[in-house]
């Protein structure tokens, strides 16, 4: 990393807090609001191809058939939910069933407050999000909470975690709102990377999911605007970089497909005759397929 991307990354970090002062009225204003970021190389937008998403669903799956559901995190769900709706880690671990509603085939992407079974937990930079299941997805999420004990609110917190969240840490003061962002299931990195190398991808993390999402709704048609509301972006520049990472591609395959079909009318309509002498030479350069 270089210093001005570590700068970036400090600075955007203590920006957040002040916001977060500001928001809960401990500060009239953001004292860094007009302090410009220092400009950085821009990383290249990793994103799973079909088939790594294949591969990673299908090793999540197999990592699924020998979990301990009172342990550990119920892998093949929690990613197919975030190909389908974008969420966030922290906002996946911070659902409750509360925020499913079966009926519209839809999850929501809500604040907690701090009562007797949830802790408290506010959302990175949007107030509220409303995104789409499919009935796939929705019969997942059926079989998951007939499976799971009455009175654990959370979709995909493991009852162990949970119960220790709420008898050990909060009664002894040791749970914070940092910690509702960060520390909700123990090893989630551990657990994906293990989950990666089984499918064969070689780089990456449980955010390039998010990522992969994004860009699928840029690839099929959505807008910038809509899918800065879906992905719950605060500023537009976000949502624009992933729209330019698939509009490169886009150029890319469009200029596969443009060269494909002219190499013909080329051929056929070019300024100059070819001869049979020309085009037997120009074969052998492989010019002319």
């Amino acid at each position: 990393m270089s210093d001005s991307t570590a700068i970036a990354k400090k600075l955007r970090h203590i920006k957040r807090v002040f916001k977060l002062a500001v928001n809960r009225k401990q500060l009239d204003e953001n004292p860094l609001q007009y302090i410009a970021m220092p400009r950085s190389a821009k990383k290249k937008i990793n994103i799973y191809s079909d088939d790594q998403c294949q591969r990673i669903q299908k090793a999540a799956q197999e990592y699924t058939s020998k979990w301990n559901p009172e342990t550990s995190v119920r892998w093949d769900l929690m990613i197919t939910v975030a190909l389908a709706t974008a969420m966030r880690r922290a906002e996946l671990l911070n659902s409750t069933w509360g925020d499913v509603d079966f009926d519209a085939q839809t999850i929501e992407v809500n604040p907690k407050q701090n009562t007797k079974e949830t802790w408290e937990w506010l959302i990175k930079d949007a107030d509220h999000r409303t995104l789409p299941l499919t009935d796939e997805i929705v019969q997942m999420l059926v079989d998951h909470q007939a499976r799971q004990p009455e009175g654990y609110p959370y979709v995909f917190v493991p009852t162990a975690r949970y119960d220790h969240i709420q008898n050990v840490l909060r009664p002894k003061g040791k749970w914070t709102l940092s910690d509702s962002r960060l520390k909700v299931v123990n090893n989630i990195k551990r657990g994906f990377d293990k989950i990666l190398r089984k499918a064969g991808v070689k780089t990456g993390t449980f955010h390039d999911i998010r990522r992969t999402a994004i860009s699928m709704w840029f690839a099929n048609g959505m807008s910038e605007y809509d899918v800065m509301v879906l992905a719950g972006h605060a500023s537009f520049a976000t949502t624009h970089k992933f729209y330019l990472a698939v509009a490169n591609d886009l150029v890319h395959r469009a200029r596969v497909a443009t060269a494909q079909g002219l190499r013909q009318k080329l051929v056929h309509f070019g300024a100059h005759p070819i001869s049979d002498h020309q085009e037997k030479r120009a074969s052998r350069r492989n010019c002319l397929p």
